[in-house]
């Protein structure tokens, strides 16, 4: 077992992060006691329903490109654990992980004791997963680390680091039973990221949403710049391999086209956020070099989403696994690609919105081949097939017992026609386990 198999080994014997506990202090006591290594470096904090990943990795890409050394905390992983902390665009080596896992024992053991001798459930898996990427990052040591938030906000385990910036990308409705039935209610869980003097930049949001975050930043006496109102897409392209964009910053710069090689709308919107979190870091009337927003946009990219893992036939996978994610996606693909002909193979979680999100695949879908997700949280099979044909109704809807089953049926189906391609959508852990499975057989583009 290497030295990250037996840290995730271990993490996995704790309270998975499907089922985070809404509190900060346990937390915060377990990073005392670890030195608290959160303090030892500035961060951007990113939160929101959908795009952080894709943001939290532009705005480190960024960050390098002007010279400095990340930290970059994101999650759930695709396909190694490693993935979730990266130092200067790498995934952490597997053995510098064990040793700051070995060292963080001791307060684990102080703070399980202490909760349990409190009635309380010991640090859970997200909890001490946050911690131990604080501590990488401390004995890095980094110069900046992005910081993505996990769930929520308020009470999530990232949420004990003072950020410097606060980022969130659209805010909508997912893990409504824990976050709250509303978007309003959401957001104001979200906004409790922001810091008292922090800078909030945020993506364009539904009227409640904003109401939320105006009222936190106001609280803080933190400045607020809002997408489309203190900086601008100005025009999105389609190009080659992705989009073209022009951009006015904080500072009011006008920036020459920028490439940005990632598909869809929504990634131009998340690479204007990013430029914007960046420039607020700096200070936002500093306009950023040319060469920085080249280089760091030029090494930038989004794994799992819109993620080309075959070429014969081709296959890609997204991560999309709610309706808004799901609608950004379908934009994308009418957008970006000139399939005659699309098969989705859809994998859900329990606890999704899994109507919301077959009817908004809907206008893509030209087959679909529904499987089981590898996690006890999955949909079953023939459950998601009732409902992909009540909401996709006149499409064939085809069941498999797993992935790699659905994949090749997929697959075969694509491969009797021309202009054929495959998705797989539905879930991170299902685009994880299509990248894990692309790689084994050889597919050669994952």
């Amino acid at each position: 077992m290497t030295g990250a198999e037996r840290v995730y080994a271990a993490l996995l014997e704790r309270v998975g992060e499907a089922q985070p506990r809404p509190r900060i202090d346990p937390v915060r006591r377990l990073a005392e006691l670890a030195g608290s290594p959160q303090l030892s470096f500035p961060v951007i904090q990113v939160a929101g329903t959908n795009g952080k990943t894709s943001t939290s990795r532009a705005i480190a890409s960024l960050m390098r490109a002007h010279g400095l050394r990340t930290g970059l905390f994101t999650s759930p992983h695709l396909v190694d654990f490693t993935e979730r902390f990266q130092l200067d665009g790498e995934s952490v080596d597997g053995d510098v992980l064990a040793a700051a896992w070995d060292e963080l024992q001791v307060p684990l053991e102080v703070v399980d004791a202490e909760l349990a001798e409190a009635g309380h459930g010991r640090i859970t898996f997200f909890e001490a997963l946050a911690v131990l990427a604080f501590a990488v990052f401390a004995d890095a040591p980094v110069d900046v680390a992005v910081v993505e938030v996990g769930m929520g906000g308020e009470w999530d385990a990232t949420n004990i680091v003072d950020a410097r910036v606060a980022v969130f990308t659209p805010i909508d409705l997912d893990h409504t039973s824990i976050l709250g039935s509303d978007v309003a209610t959401i957001a104001r869980t979200k906004a409790g990221i922001i810091k008292n003097g922090s800078v909030v930049v945020s993506a364009a949001q539904e009227p409640d949403a904003l109401a939320e975050l105006e009222e936190a930043a106001e609280r803080h006496d933190a400045a607020l710049a809002l997408l489309g109102r203190d900086f601008a897409l100005v025009d999105d392209r389609l190009a080659v391999g992705g989009r073209q964009i022009d951009v006015v910053g904080l500072s009011g710069q006008s920036y020459d086209p920028i490439f940005v090689p990632l598909f869809g709308h929504h990634q131009a919107e998340n690479a204007a956020l990013a430029i914007a979190a960046a420039e607020a870091f700096f200070g936002a009337s500093r306009p950023l070099p040319e060469a920085v927003l080249d280089d760091g946009f030029g090494s930038l990219t989004s794994p799992g989403r819109l993620q080309l893992i075959g070429t014969e036939p081709v296959v890609y996978v997204d991560a999309a696994h709610n309706p808004h994610g799901a609608a950004a996606l379908v934009s994308a693909v009418a957008e970006s690609f000139t399939f005659a002909e699309l098969a989705l193979v859809v994998g859900v979680l329990e606890e999704k919105d899994v109507s919301g999100l077959m009817a908004t695949l809907a206008p893509i879908a030209h087959r679909v081949t529904v499987a089981p997700v590898d996690s006890p949280r999955s949909i079953p099979a023939d459950d998601l097939q009732q409902i992909a044909e009540d909401e996709i109704p006149g499409t064939p809807i085809e069941i498999a017992e797993s992935l790699p089953e659905a994949l090749e049926e997929a697959r075969g189906w694509a491969m009797r026609a021309e202009g054929r391609a495959v998705l797989v959508v539905g879930s991170v852990l299902l685009a994880g386990e299509a990248i894990a499975f692309a790689r084994s057989e050889g597919w050669g583009a994952a």
